[in-house]
This record gives C-alpha cells, sequence and structure tokens, in this order.
C-alpha cells in the first residue's frame, strides 16, 4: 500500500453531541454501577448465589479501576438476605462450669444489646435487693433459731459429761485455746502435780482409767458436736438460698417470660440463678477482696461473671458488609484485653473483642490482598477460618507461642461469611503458584477490565458514570459539551479511538479538579473551558521534567536536527514516564559503516545500556538487512548503531525502523530528511508493528519542531495499525489542519525508506534492484566493495 497521509479527522475522534438527549447532568440519571465490568459483576453475582464453601472473590485489577466501589454499589444494590444464611447476635456469657470456656449465645438479630441491658438491671436490682432480704427481723429470728438449736444440743451433750465426769470426781473444762479438758479433782480444786504423786497408785490408776474413758466418750462428743455444726452451716446455707431464692426468682422469672422464645436465654438464666444463690457473698459483701475483684468492671458497677459480652449485634435484617482497611490479625479475628486491678492482672470474657469476621458473620468482608499477605500470622487464620468455617478466637501471643500464661479458650462461633480480596495480577499468580489452598478457598476471580469499547450506546452509559460522580459527591453538573471532553479524554487515556478507560479514579479525580476550577470562577455549571483549564492546570503541575528536557533542545544541550537531509541520521521518538506523567522526547539516532563482514554492532547493547526487547529489536532488523542485501553473499560493512546522547537504559523496539533507515542511509549514501521523524517496530519482513505511547511520541516531536523552528515538510511516520491510537492535542490539530505538521501511516518500512529519502525504495527484480532507487545504490555500492 502507498503511504497514506492522515487527516485531521483520523487524528482524533470527537462524541457526537447530536446522540445525547440531554443538555446536562442536572437531567441525566446516575448509574448505579460501574460503567464497563459486566464480566465482573456476573463474578460477583455467581460467588454470591453459591453457598458452598470456598466460593470466595478474588477481585484482579490494577488500583483505581473502581473494584471497590462497583463490589459495594452491586452488594449494596441487591440485597442476597433473602435466600442467605439467617443472621444472628452473638454474645459471650460466663462458663458457670468452666470459667475458662466462656460460652456463646446465638440470638436473634437485635436481641444482643436489649438483653445485655436487662441483664444489667437485674444485677443492680438483686445489688440492692439481697443484702435487703437478710437485714431484718424475720431473717434474724429464723437464723437465731437454728442457733440456739445447735446450742443446746452442743450444751445437753457436754453438759451429761460433765455430771458424769463430776460423779467421779473429774472436772470437763474449756482451755483457753478453745479445747475441752478431763482433770482429776481433790475434792474442790483439781490434782495439781504433786498432790496427784502423793496419791496412792492404786488410786492414780483408777484416775487415770477414768478418764480415758471420758475422753473416749469426749471424742465421740466432739464428733456429733461437728456433724450438728454441719447440720447447723447447710441449714443456714438453705436459708440463705431460700431467701435468696424468692428474691432472685422475682426478678428472674420476668426475664424468663419475656425471653421464652430464645431456649439459649432460658437455659443461662437457670444457669446464672445456680450461680448467684452458690456464690451469695459477691452480694452479701462478705469477702472484700473477692468482691472488689468481682465488681472491678471497666464500665458497669455489676459483679464481672453476670455481664452479657455483645460481641456482634445486627442492627438490622440486612446482611453485613464490612470493609476491613487495617487487616492485621486482631482487627480480623479479634482479641482478649487484659485488666488490672490493684496489681492483679486478669482476663475473662467481658473482655473479648470482636474482629472484622464477627461483624460480617453471615454477611461479606472485603479486604485488600496485599496488605493481607503482608501482615504475619493473617494469611494462615484467614485460610483456617474459612476450611473449618469457626471462628476460633485464639490469642495472638498462644499463636506464635510467645507466652505460656493461662488464657481463655472461648468457645468457637460458627463462621458463614464471604472474603473478597482486592488485588493485582501478580499478587494473584503468587498465590495461585505458591499457596495450594488458595484456589480451593478462593474459587471465583472477577477480572475487572482497564478499558470498554466506544460506541454510542457506551458515551451514553459513560454520561451516566459521570453523572454518578457528579450526584455522589455534590459537585456542579456538566454541561452536554463538558461531558463530551471528559469522554475524549478518556479515549486519550485508553490510548485508542474505539475505546473508553475505565479507571474512574482517573475521571474522578479530573471531575473534582474541574468542579474546583468552576467554582473558583463563580460558575454555575461545569463547561468544557473549566475541563480544558482543568487538565492544563494537571499538565502543569506533573511535567518539570518534560519542560526541563525541552529546554535543553532550545540552548542546544540536546543535539538535534529538525530540517536539511543527513545521511546515516534519524530523529526515532521515545516515550519517558514518571509516576504521574508520560511524554515523548525525539531521539537522534546515528549509523555508520565500515569495511567488515556485515555485522551490525549495537553500542547500546555493547556498554550494557541497551535491554533485551531492544537488543531483539535490533537483531531482527539485522535479519531483515541480510534479506536485502545478503543473498548471494555477505555484506561486505560492519555497521555501528547507537542512541545518540543517551546515557541512560534504553528499551523497546519502537525504533527499530529508524534504526532500519539510518542503516540503509548509511548504506546508500541517500540522506534523511530531518523534518520527520519515525516510530514503529518491525518484523523480519519489514512490516510496521504498532507500539505504544504514540501520542505523546508525536507530540514531543511537534514540540522540539516548535521549539527548533517551524519549516514545510515536518511530521511523523506511523505504522498503519497505530492509526486508531491517535487522539492527539487540539494544537497539533491544527497544525496538521493548516498543514504545518503530516503525520504519515505505513504498512511496510519501504514506505518509511521511500518518505525519507524522496526516492523510491525499491523491489528485488530479475536479481537486483533498479539501479536509480534507494535499495539499488545501496546494491550497486556493496557489489563493488565486494569486488
Amino acid at each position: 500500500m502507498a503511504v497514506q497521509e492522515l487527516h485531521p479527522k483520523d487524528l482524533y475522534l470527537y462524541v457526537n453531541q447530536d446522540n445525547f438527549p440531554f443538555s446536562s447532568t442536572k437531567g441525566l440519571e446516575p448509574l448505579d454501577e460501574i460503567v464497563g465490568q459486566e464480566r465482573a459483576q456476573l463474578a460477583v453475582e455467581f460467588a454470591m448465589s453459591m453457598k458452598e464453601k470456598g466460593y470466595n472473590i478474588y477481585a484482579i485489577g490494577r488500583n483505581g479501576l473502581g473494584k471497590r466501589t462497583m463490589v459495594l454499589r452491586y452488594l449494596n444494590r441487591h440485597d442476597p438476605n433473602g435466600d442467605a444464611s439467617p443472621l444472628y447476635d452473638w454474645c459471650y456469657v460466663a462458663n458457670f462450669d468452666e470459667p475458662r470456656t466462656p460460652k456463646v449465645l446465638k440470638l436473634k438479630p437485635g436481641t444482643g444489646a436489649p438483653f445485655k441491658k436487662d441483664i444489667e438491671k437485674l444485677m443492680l436490682r438483686l445489688v440492692k435487693a439481697l443484702p435487703l432480704a437478710f437485714d431484718n427481723e424475720m431473717y434474724y429470728s429464723r437464723a437465731e433459731q437454728l442457733k440456739n438449736q445447735l446450742a443446746e444440743k452442743q450444751q445437753s451433750a457436754l453438759g451429761s459429761l460433765t455430771t458424769e465426769a463430776k460423779e467421779q470426781s473429774v472436772s470437763l473444762t474449756l482451755t483457753t485455746q478453745g479445747d475441752y479438758q478431763l482433770i482429776a479433782m481433790n475434792g474442790e480444786e483439781p490434782h495439781t502435780e504433786e498432790s496427784f504423786d502423793a496419791l496412792p497408785q492404786e488410786e492414780q490408776e483408777k484416775f487415770e482409767a477414768m478418764i480415758s474413758a471420758l475422753e473416749v466418750k469426749l471424742r465421740g462428743i466432739a464428733r456429733q458436736l461437728t456433724n450438728w455444726e454441719e447440720e447447723f452451716s447447710d441449714k443456714i446455707q438453705k436459708l440463705n438460698e431460700e431467701v435468696a431464692l424468692d428474691v432472685v426468682s422475682h426478678f428472674i422469672k420476668p426475664l424468663k417470660k419475656e425471653y421464652r422464645g430464645h431456649s439459649e436465654i432460658k437455659d443461662y438464666l437457670t444457669a446464672m440463678q445456680k450461680d448467684i444463690l452458690e456464690n451469695l457473698d459477691i452480694f452479701l459483701e462478705e469477702s472484700e477482696d473477692q468482691v472488689a475483684l468481682a465488681y472491678a468492671a471497666l464500665d458497669k458497677k455489676m459483679p464481672r461473671r453476670y455481664q452479657v459480652n455483645v460481641l456482634v449485634s445486627q442492627s438490622s435484617e440486612r446482611f453485613p458488609i464490612v470493609v476491613e482497611e487495617s487487616p492485621n490479625y486482631h482487627t480480623i479475628f479479634g482479641y482478649i484485653e487484659n485488666a488490672t486491678y490493684k496489681g492483679t492482672v486478669f482476663t475473662d470474657f467481658s473482655l473479648i473483642r470482636s474482629g472484622s469476621l464477627h461483624r460480617a458473620n453471615g454477611g461479606v468482608l472485603l479486604m485488600d490482598a496485599v496488605k493481607v499477605l503482608e501482615r504475619p500470622y493473617v494469611w494462615d487464620g484467614l485460610k483456617r477460618a474459612l476450611r473449618s468455617r469457626k471462628l476460633n478466637l485464639i490469642s495472638l501471643e498462644r499463636e506464635v507461642t510467645l507466652s505460656g500464661t493461662i488464657s481463655l479458650e472461648p468457645e468457637p462461633i460458627p463462621l458463614d461469611v464471604k472474603i473478597i480480596l482486592f488485588g493485582d495480577y501478580q499478587t494473584y499468580q503468587l498465590l495461585v503458584n505458591y499457596d495450594p489452598d488458595f484456589s480451593e478457598l478462593f474459587r471465583v476471580t472477577a477480572d475487572f477490565e482497564d478499558e470498554m469499547d466506544r460506541t454510542e450506546e457506551s458515551e451514553a452509559q459513560y454520561a451516566r458514570f459521570i453523572s454518578s460522580i457528579v450526584h455522589d459527591n455534590g459537585m456542579l453538573h456538566c454541561d452536554r459539551k463538558a461531558i463530551a471532553r471528559i469522554i475524549e479524554y478518556s479515549s486519550r487515556q485508553a490510548e485508542d479511538q474505539n475505546k473508553l478507560s475505565l479507571h474512574s479514579a482517573d475521571i474522578a479525580n479530573l471531575l473534582r479538579e474541574t468542579n474546583y476550577t468552576a467554582k473558583a470562577a463563580n460558575a454555575t455549571m461545569i463547561r468544557v473551558a473549566h475541563v480544558e483549564q482543568a487538565l492544563q492546570r494537571q499538565e502543569k503541575r506533573v511535567s518539570r521534567l518534560q519542560d526541563q528536557m525541552l529546554y535543553t533542545f532550545k540552548n542546544g544541550t540536546t543535539l538535534i536536527d529538525t530540517a536539511g537531509e543527513v545521511i546515516g541520521q534519524i530523529n526515532a521518538l521515545s516515550v519517558i514516564s514518571t509516576s504521574d506523567h508520560r511524554f515523548g522526547i525525539p531521539n537522534r539516532i546515528t549509523a555508520t559503516t565500515s569495511w567488515g563482514e556485515g555485522e551490525v554492532m549495537d553500542i547500546e547493547r555493547s556498554v550494557k545500556l541497551g535491554g533485551r526487547i531492544h537488543s531483539k529489536g535490533v537483531m531482527i532488523l539485522t535479519a531483515y538487512l541480510s534479506s536485502l542485501f545478503g543473498k548471494s553473499a555477505k555484506i561486505p560493512l560492519t555497521t555501528h548503531l547507537t542512541f545518540e546522547q543517551s546515557y541512560g537504559g534504553v528499551d523497546g523496539d519502537s525504533a527499530s525502523m529508524a534504526e532500519l533507515c539510518a542503516i540503509i542511509s548509511a548504506f546508500s549514501g541517500c540522506p534523511i530528511h530531518q523534518s520527520i521523524a519515525i516510530t514503529g517496530s518491525m518484523n523480519q519482513f519489514g512490516q510496521a508493528q504498532p507500539i505504544g505511547g504514540v501520542n505523546e511520541k508525536i507530540e514531543g516531536f511537534y514540540d522540539v519542531c516548535s521549539i527548533k523552528g517551524r519549516v514545510a515538510g515536518q511530521g511523523v511516520i506511523i505504522p498503519r495499525s497505530n492509526a486508531h491510537n491517535l487522539m492527539l492535542r487540539k494544537d497539533v490539530l491544527a497544525a496538521v489542519e493548516k498543514g504545518d505538521f503530516h503525520i504519515w501511516a505505513i504498512d511496510h518500512v519501504s514506505e518509511a525508506i521511500s518518505l525519507l529519502t524522496g526516492k523510491d525504495t525499491g523491489e528485488w527484480q530479475d536479481g537486483g534492484y533498479a539501479a536509480e532507487s534507494v535499495l539499488g545504490i545501496a546494491q550497486n555500492k556493496l557489489n563493488a566493495m565486494r569486488k
């Protein structure tokens, strides 16, 4: 095909505003979903409908595509709770049989918080009512009666023994230590050691025998006294329980009635009532230390063991959607706090704190994949929870075996949750290749598109997407022309006239800056001039490096010719990227020849400044060069090829056509027009292949031509397959329209040679090229050298 010069209409695709049936975003219905992500949305819909284990989601896509926004909008719009698992409130309460294993209560949604308040009210009432129940005449009278009965039994048993001993001249006395003692009597006075030793041996033995017999009876009575005291304690305990039971049951009975439909609450209230009766000292303040510790709550003045720790409270029937911004071990799985009271460190069920998995139970948890993988032990814990479908609250200290202290082992909570991880493709590949569990647990991949087809329908949909950003952020409304300009900007971002960028963050940022610009100008609506101004300001903020490099062309530091003709020298184009800006710059490529073996010496590669792709491009053009001139004999020249004034790395094959043209010029001696720059790679057959950054490259050469001075015939050669990528700046379009600048599209490198030299390239016919063609001239020179 012949060289095609592109017209202005080929260089920029305008939005046909006549297709817009609206005048501004004010009358445009916002879009509920992220535009152009139907594939990803279908994946999310499928995963949410699957209730089996393992259908969690990994959302793939670079940052700024609106992955999280799309998923959240879908989840908020399509509440799956109609056929989802039922939701529950989750509470931890004391396990009165095994304090180290707190029990979990599974309650109906909205029940946990009221139940907690009811228990607090109950405790406040019991704290006041129980001491009063034991501080009245009726209780004192019954307790005194039991005490008197014990005293009567004690006195009766001891009295009979005392009388029997007295009849045998033995006295039963009580020592100061509280022990009973049998002593032989000498009349009215007890025997001393001297008086007892003075007695006849027979009488001494008689006293000893009587005392021994009485001691046997005394021991029997002592055992009986112990039994009576135990019976008394049991009766007092029973009396206390009866008195307390009347009070406790009076207050608990209404609660049991209120929660009669909750079997777990009824069972807990029964167990709590039994425990209160067994631990009345907590309420009666019989042990100050124990009572002080029991009341050492962090929030309420009530016994700790009867608190209700509401871990999760469902405010509505709508399934929970939780976004975890900082996914560390504690924030995801929960943790157990420690409290200190008077130097004593302790913990219990009331200090258990929920994690995001608890709050998302029954719903969805959204997290960033990289953040999850960065935090120690989080990924393993997450896999363990998903596999077992249980939430075991294990402290991180025990997990890493840093502490052997006794801790709690709360009863596990059944887990029913969908995990959605957001990450890039590289992270996804790492997980797939290095973690065999990943594919089993995350079976659904939501692959987010970078761009969408640009059609009349998609432009209208994109306009609604712009409207949704305007409405969501309370911005000024955009008129039709402003909407059209933003859509055209999106197409430029996609580097394709037939595509629209789905990088929603870029569009949202542009709208915010445009809104600021319009408000600063006291405008009531965003117009196209405000969009242009915002784009110019954005460009100005990030183009410091570009300005510096363009200045080197202006002051002559960087050598380049944009007029005249030079042999073996050509203007190629490259793209330089910073973190937030990309721009094109022309590079001078030169080729020199000397007697040799047909080698092409890539100086960039020799000094290790050339990348592998660039080296491949040079090898490809070398192969094509050999097919042109080495069909029957070696090329008797060695060519040295370099990027002039290039002191950094060079990579990519987009300069391979330029390099070939420079070599052909050096071979033939035909000069190259310096007013024309060229970009594009080539294959071994000389066919032009598309490259990236074509807009920036053209604009970069246009800027340098403006700096060096305008001359007729300036322009850029690009591969024809890049024509659809063109969305050029307005000033470049204006120059093309005036004929001051040209853009040519080619299919084969031979077309570029012809355009650059102003001569026919030449075709192989009858064993050679036409003598007056570029290739013919080169062939003749090479043949002469061979001779």
